[in-house]
């Protein structure tokens, strides 16, 4: 198995690394006369003119892929000896069939690894064969006038349209591009065409230099330990190749739309070759009938992929499980639990990829709490995958009772059913809904337990296990104890999670190896793998002996960035898993008043994590006379994009595997790379329950919880490119800090229902009252207005709550069937305010009317426009001043 996964690696390398002259070509890499001319005779089609006998070379960057594999060739895992298979070695006699020539000449296939990469290439572009023949003979000029020097990659959250009442966008409206950097945070958002995008080839080729450059010393930085492992490396070089290269167009001739980045061409690319070859490989059929098959598309209808798509299933029941848990354990409990979702999701996929001998790029997606393995279709990957099934089901059922568990969902794929169309539909687009079908059957046979080959449910001998002196878990209130944790008995499930929320506030790496690590390591083995936490220092120096041995299977960087503008590598594969946690921070005067009460001892511990009754008051503000005021109260705001399903089924006019994978990223990275860094940075004292994919689960401060929804819902918009027709819906929910985490979830949820219920969506739910975002900012500004009335006339407490019942009056009278009773709110609204501004001693008498035309501008106006709708920057200012 070890042999087949370096050989595997090796061809996910070739694929990954064939359009790397794309990269090196436009940073304008110096290289001998000589190597050019003899690459470009290898790799480059030569078409004749008429006009010129000797005819000229089109797609160089093929000829610069071998030169850019020279240079980092170093750098990398041995690419040279006695075994390089698939591969022949370079000292060979052979060398047609080199590493390098696999990725150099996918324009210009000669061998059947040749062709593998290069038939991958086209499957992932959803390349016909005739619009690949034009595209092989075109110069590099893009849709947008620009060659591949100076254009800058299209976002396609641009392009998608869904509503048939809007006509989608043409290719001369598309204006949205992504600045060519490498990535940060602060770089991941789209910018305006007239900000990044120019004519001059010389500032652009200047761009890709400095680019390629940071590129290859940051190569160095992956520790050079972990290349005697070929899966540890790729893993690592694969989120290196993805900082630098997610912003670079792939395709720019021909006339091509530069929508799609090399990255996530070359990611789709690489496992779609991988499982291509090893299906070849187990059939006997790598020969040059194989090649001529290959070539003239004679067997592209035959299943030869396996789509693998794993689910996690009971999230939410997972993370907000209710039982018997403290209050003083509910904040490391909540952040112990989210993590290990995504450790969970991580390791079953690794299980997978390493029971089938597959590189970590055969995972195309993985995001909150789903994954897809793009793997070859053979009777034994389908044996193996059963048996993985069985296996997780056991642990679930062992460890969860049921409540959770990860399901896993597989359909057969041939290279025709990525490109082309079927009846007018894209064939790419039929394939993944069967294979969401397929998921979404799954998760209404869970665990199999109906079937004859299922796992016997472990509740037969419940009872027994249960030891006599620890009992019962003192945190889920029905498993058996099996430790002690502070003097409390616990599940080892439980103490696990106790464990990682203590370890999230000081460790940056996670470690996963098929050994006891016994540093910092969890005592409960997800699917086989132990996982150890670590910090920087200690993961670069002290486990280089298990990289070599092969014990370490993973080495992931999850600290969050310091800054927005820090690059997102640092020499290991990077997962974002949110993983911010709000800290005491240091003591000072107003810090300790604050919190006077809540704290046990006498001693402040800045590294602590703050637990949910420091939170409830980090919204309280101190006025001239040192009083505090503010309500004591937590907020939950969960919220997801609307419309996700139809996004990706029929929002991009012509989907392509490369497409739907950068569109999954994208969309994932808003919610796990930007929120993280927004929250550090703006909002650090707020609890990331869960965030990824298309959804979030956010618990902070009530007042800068609002805030937060409110800056989320610019940020989307420009992560966007500012498309109406994308939008996430949110709910929020506030309460006292003792209210068990379970039911904040529950009554999160039903307020983001509520917000999905409104006709269009794109809505807030917020003290029982659904708003559009669009009012929502109406009814924000209200409530600075509000703010500012109630300075400067000295608005009592009792007046501004008696607003309320005008509100519901005034709502009444919006109904289908008015009572007309109601419209006396205008005259009670009109009495009161006028009795507030005569006992008003600091208002003349003069002043009075004018006063009186203010408020009525302030307050009456939004109750009439609003109605019940008022309440909520009503609320917004009682709570702020209680």
């Amino acid at each position: 198995m070890r042999s087949l996964m370096d050989a595997s690696c090796r061809m996910a390398l070739a694929a990954m690394l064939h359009d790397a002259g794309k990269f090196a070509e436009r940073a304008r890499l110096e290289v001998a006369g000589e190597t050019a001319d003899a690459n470009k005779q290898l790799y480059c089609p030569h078409q004749k003119e008429f006009t010129d006998a000797t005819g000229y070379f089109t797609h160089i960057h093929a000829a610069y892929t071998g030169m850019a594999i020279d240079l980092i060739e170093k750098q990398m895992p041995d690419l040279v000896g006695d075994d390089v298979s698939p591969f022949a070695s370079w000292r060979s006699e052979d060398v047609a069939d080199s590493l390098i020539n696999a990725a150099a000449g996918h324009h210009k296939p000669q061998t059947f690894l040749q062709w593998v990469v290069a038939t991958a290439d086209r499957v992932a572009s959803g390349f016909e064969r005739e619009s690949f023949e034009r595209y092989n003979k075109a110069d590099e000029k893009t849709s947008t006038g620009r060659n591949h020097y100076t254009a800058r990659l299209l976002t396609l959250f641009e392009q998608i349209h869904i509503e048939k009442t809007k006509s989608p966008k043409k290719k001369g409206d598309l204006l949205w591009r992504y600045p060519l950097e490498s990535m940060r945070p602060s770089s991941m958002f789209p910018m305006p065409s007239s900000d990044c995008e120019g004519n001059d080839n010389r500032n652009a080729q200047h761009e890709y230099r400095k680019l390629w450059e940071a590129f290859v010393s940051s190569l160095e930085d992956i520790p050079s330990s972990h290349r005697k492992q070929w899966p540890l490396w790729l893993d690592h070089f694969d989120s290196l190749w993805l900082t630098f290269t997610h912003a670079i167009p792939s395709a720019t001739a021909g006339g091509a739309k530069p929508d799609v980045s090399l990255y996530d061409h070359s990611r789709t690319t690489a496992a779609l070759a991988v499982a291509l070859w090893r299906w070849h490989e187990e059939k006997d059929r790598c020969d040059d009938h194989a090649s001529m098959a290959l070539k003239d598309r004679s067997d592209w209808d035959e299943k030869k992929f396996l789509l693998i798509m794993g689910d996690f299933f009971g999230i939410q029941d997972f993370i907000l499980a209710a039982g018997g848990e403290s209050r003083k354990k509910a904040a490391k409990l909540l952040r112990g639990r989210s993590f290990q979702v995504s450790l969970l999701t991580e390791c079953a996929s690794l299980k997978i990829l390493d029971t089938l001998g597959l590189p970590p790029t055969s995972q195309v997606i993985n995001a909150a709490g789903k994954f897809l393995i793009v793997a070859p279709n053979t009777d034994q990957v389908v044996q193996q995958l059963e048996n993985i099934q069985r296996e997780m089901d056991g642990w679930f059922l062992t460890h969860t009772y049921g409540q959770s568990g990860i399901g896993l969902s597989w359909l057969e794929a041939a290279c025709n059913d990525f490109v082309g169309q079927e009846s007018g539909v894209p064939r790419f687009r039929l394939l993944i809904e069967r294979l969401f079908a397929k998921v979404e059957r799954k998760k209404f046979a869970r665990f199999s337990l109906c079937s004859s080959d299922s796992v016997e449910p472990v509740m037969k001998e419940f009872l027994d296990s249960f030891d006599a002196e620890l009992g019962v878990c003192a945190v889920d209130g029905r498993s058996p104890a099996q430790e002690e944790v502070d003097g409390c008995p616990m599940s080892v499930l439980a103490a696990d999670q106790i464990r990682i929320g203590k370890y999230l506030a000081h460790k940056s790496r996670v470690l996963v190896s098929t050994h006891d690590l016994q540093h910092n390591t969890l005592r409960l083995p997800m699917l086989g793998y132990y996982v150890s936490f670590t910090g920087a220092e200690e993961a670069s120096g002290m486990f280089g002996a298990l990289a070599k041995k092969g014990s370490l299977r993973r080495a992931w960087d999850f600290s969050c960035p310091e800054s927005p503008d820090q690059v997102l590598f640092s020499g290991y594969a990077r997962r974002n898993i949110n993983a911010h946690v709000p800290l005491m921070g240091d003591a000072n005067a107003w810090e300790a008043d604050r919190y006077r009460g809540l704290e046990e001892d006498n001693e402040w511990d800045a590294h602590a994590p703050k637990t949910f009754e420091h939170l409830a008051r980090d919204d309280w503000w101190v006025d001239e006379q040192g009083h505090w005021h503010g309500a004591e109260a937590l907020a939950v705001l969960k919220g997801d994009v609307d419309n996700l399903g139809r996004i990706f089924e029929k929002g991009l006019e012509r989907p392509t595997f490369a497409k739907w994978a950068s569109l999954s990223r994208q969309v994932n990275a808003f919610f796990a790379v930007h929120l993280p860094v927004l929250c550090k940075q703006e909002f650090p004292n707020t609890y990331t329950v869960f965030a990824g994919g298309d959804d979030f689960f956010l618990l902070g401060p009530w007042h800068s919880t609002v805030h937060l929804a409110r800056r989320m819902r610019e940020d989307f918009s420009r992560w966007v490119a500012r498309n109406e027709e994308l939008h996430f819906s949110a709910g929020i929910v506030m309460s006292k800090p003792g209210l068990p985490v379970p039911s904040l979830g529950t009554m999160a949820e039903d307020a983001l229902e509520s917000s999905k219920g409104l006709e269009g969506k794109n809505a807030l739910t917020l003290f029982g009252e659904t708003a559009s975002w669009h009012d929502f900012e109406a009814l924000w500004k209200t409530h600075e207005g509000i703010r500012e009335l109630s300075r400067r006339y000295d608005l009592s407490t009792g007046y501004l709550y008696r607003l309320q019942e005008l509100a519901w009056m005034s709502e009444k009278l919006k109904s289908s069937r008015p009572d007309y009773e109601n419209a006396i709110w205008q005259s009670w609204f009109a009495y009161r305010t006028w009795r507030l501004l005569e006992r008003n001693k600091s208002i003349r008498k003069e002043q009075r009317k004018e006063a009186m035309a203010e408020l009525t501008e302030g307050l009456k106006m939004p109750i009439e426009q609003f109605g019940s709708k008022f309440r909520v920057p009503l609320f917004l200012h009682l709570y702020h001043q209680r």
